[in-house]
Formats: structure tokens, sequence, C-alpha cells
């Protein structure tokens, strides 16, 4: 029999757990580094990850100047925006963190700020694909999930299954709602919030509940046809959607941010196309604010899966669906899509 130790509240104890329990199916090593390690215990990482994390600081340097050269507009129109490579940095640190925020946060600023729609949108897209591909790796280097195609693991799975529904979704919505469907703005932006308000309450009761919930392949299936419709058809609501739909269907918290994280960088990549195709016919596409973003962005990329590595998992089983929640109600407040 196992020796009791004292451990981080990473979720229900095994003495908690009945028998007929279902046994963990996503999040295995994710939940066995938080209990066997401290904190401050995975704070330290491998020579082998930093020196991974050295290269991507050195292609982060190149590629930042390159973009900041490109883009150089002379001196009275800085290529790189102090104050927008800062909001970048704190709203995708959100994002690689808690699965959702990214967008949600940041355009309506850029709104203020005085930029355009054509301005912001098509880069905030471009950005959550790169940046989504490089938050996807830093957390399955820093083991908060683990991807595998051979043999193809159930993580790896989970992923082709909320990109593929997803993207599908997301191409059907968008043609429902601009070629057949005529639906206002206001009901749009009402319906997603709401939604993930509700999901952001459930997320909250099922965190005091403290039970390990069954892992439920067709339940998933559902949360990423719904949260490709919600981006279809207002932009947003894709992150809260598959980030919670997968901790209630039995993933590990973590584990569930860092598939989220990865499966919209991919899914953005419809977004793109879709942008491209527009310039292609004639529409003007202002990228003056990638420089920028990438800058915060790409930076935020690797604190956020850091910090989820790092805070004991309790944390974010309450942090995930409050963090919900207050989107949710600061989009019913005030209009703003999630």
């Amino acid at each position: 029999m196992d020796q009791p130790v004292d451990e981080p509240d990473t979720g229900p104890k095994a003495t908690q757990i009945p028998p007929e329990a279902p046994p963990r199916q996503i999040g295995i090593e994710a939940e066995a580094l938080d209990r066997k390690q401290t904190a401050l215990e995975r704070m330290r990482l491998p020579r082998p990850v930093l020196r991974r994390f050295a290269l991507l600081g050195v292609l982060y340097v190149v590629l930042v100047g390159g973009l900041a050269l490109t883009f150089d507009s002379g001196p009275r129109r800085l290529s790189l925006v102090p104050v927008v490579v800062v909001l970048a940095f704190a709203f995708q640190t959100a994002d690689s963190a808690a699965g959702m925020g990214f967008g949600t946060g940041l355009a309506p600023l850029l709104f203020v700020l005085g930029y355009e729609p054509l301005q912001i949108v098509p880069v905030l897209l471009l950005s959550q694909t790169l940046m989504g591909l490089v938050a996807g790796a830093v957390h399955h280097d820093i083991d908060n999930v683990t991807f595998s195609l051979r043999p193809l693991n159930d993580e790896t799975k989970l992923l082709f299954l909320l990109v593929g529904i997803g993207s599908v979704a997301v191409l059907g919505s968008v043609v429902l709602t601009y070629f057949t469907l005529e639906l206002s703005d206001v009901i749009i932006e009402s319906y997603v919030s709401f939604l993930v308000l509700t999901m952001g309450v459930v997320g909250l009761l099922r965190a005091r509940l403290r039970t390990r919930i069954e892992y439920r392949p067709r339940r998933l299936a559902a949360f990423a046809l719904l949260a490709g419709v919600n981006k279809g058809i207002g932009g947003g609501g894709y992150g809260p959607v598959v980030t919670l739909g997968q901790i209630l269907s039995g993933v590990y918290e973590k584990s569930a941010v860092a598939i989220t994280t990865l499966a919209e960088g991919i899914v953005s990549i419809t977004g793109i196309a879709t942008f491209f195709i527009l310039f292609s016919y004639g529409v003007p596409v202002d990228l003056q604010l990638l420089p920028s973003i990438f800058a915060g962005g790409f930076l935020a990329a690797i604190v956020g899966p850091y910090a989820v590595r790092v805070v004991p998992n309790s944390v974010w089983r309450y942090l995930i669906p409050i963090y919900a929640f207050g989107i949710g109600l600061i989009g019913l407040l005030f209009g703003v899509d999630v």
C-alpha cells in the first residue's frame, strides 16, 4: 500500500476516489509530475529543454528584428509600439496558461487605441496561429501534455478530433451565417457570452465536487462542434468552450489548456485563409501591428506554459472556470466578443 505523503492539491486524492472510478486517460504525465514534485522542483527544467528554450530565444530575436525592419515606416511611425507589445504579452500569457482570453482582451483595447478592424483581426488570427503552435510545442516539451504519433496516443487523437470537427464547424457556420442566416451581432455576442459564463459556473461547481470524471470522447466531439460554430458565427468562444469542455469530459486541467492552445492555433489557419482570399480580391489587409504583437506574444507563448507547469493544479481547477466566468460576464455587460 502506498505510504501517505504531503502532496499538493491537484484534485481528488487516491483515497478520495471510489474504487469503481475510471482511471485518468489524458493528463497522466502532468498529474504525476504534480504529485511527485513540489512547485519549486517543477521550476527547474532539464538541460535539453533549456537548450531548446535558448534556440527559441535566438529565433525570437531574429524574427522580431526581421519583422521590425520589414514593417519600418520611418521615424514618425514605429514598427514596434511598446504599449501593444506589453498588452500582447499580458493577454497571450493568460491565453497560453488558461486556454482563453487573447483576442477577448486585446482586440477591444486596440480599438480604443485607434486601430481599425482590418488592422486588428488579420494580425490577431495570424498571431494566434503562430503563438498557438509555439505554446503547444512548449507545453509538450515541459510535460504539461504528451503528444505522440507513433504510437498514436489519446492526447493526439483528441487534438485531431478538436481540430477536425472545429475546422469543419467554423467553415459551415461562416457559410450559414453570412450566406443563409441573418443574425444580429447583439444576438451572437450575447449567446456566446452567456454560454461561456454558464460553462464557467458549471466548471466551478465541478471543481468544488472534487470528483474524477470519466473521459468521454463523444462528449468532447459535441464541445468541439459547439466551439467551432461559436468561432465561425462570432469569431470567438472557441478557447473557453474547448478548455472547459475537456475538463468537464475528464481531461486533466493542465493538459486541457495545452491541447486547447495548440488546437486553436491550428483552427485559426482557417480564418487566415479567409483573409488571404479577401486580399486576393483587392480587400486591403494592414499587417503593421504584427511586429508588436509578435514581440510580446512570442515570449508569452513560453512564459504561459511554464506557469502552467509550475503552479499547482489546484489553482488551475478554480482559476480556469473563474476566468471563463469573467470573460462571459464582460461579454454580456459590454458586448465584447469572447
